[in-house]
């Protein structure tokens, strides 16, 4: 029997597993590349990245050096392993699914 209960649900969520998908392949993203890339409204956008952090997963860096502002994130550690606990746990899912077919 699969166990759902193991998929983290910080991540799970779509907008936050599109997040972390890009964040674990790039490394580091500015805040409108991201905005771009997944066609997210800022304060969307904003609100996922908050949890994110919040959670360990997600560190922002802030850069006002140039003449604007320029904010990026990328990947804890933290994050990076639990995104991979992640993506574990689905394979053990599709594993199982195609053994039962």
């Amino acid at each position: 029997m699969i166990d759902f209960d193991q998929l983290d649900k910080t991540i799970h969520e779509k907008a936050r597993l599109s997040i972390m998908t890009l964040l674990a392949g790039r490394g580091e993203w500015a805040f409108q590349d991201l905005k771009a890339e997944l066609g997210m409204s800022d304060g969307n956008l904003i609100s996922h990245l908050r949890i994110l952090s919040t959670a360990g997963f997600v560190k922002e860096d802030r850069d006002e050096s140039g003449t604007r502002p320029r904010t990026t994130y990328k990947i804890t550690p933290a994050g990076r392993k639990a995104f991979k606990s992640y993506l574990d746990i689905l394979e053990s899912i599709v594993k199982a699914m195609k053994s039962e077919g």
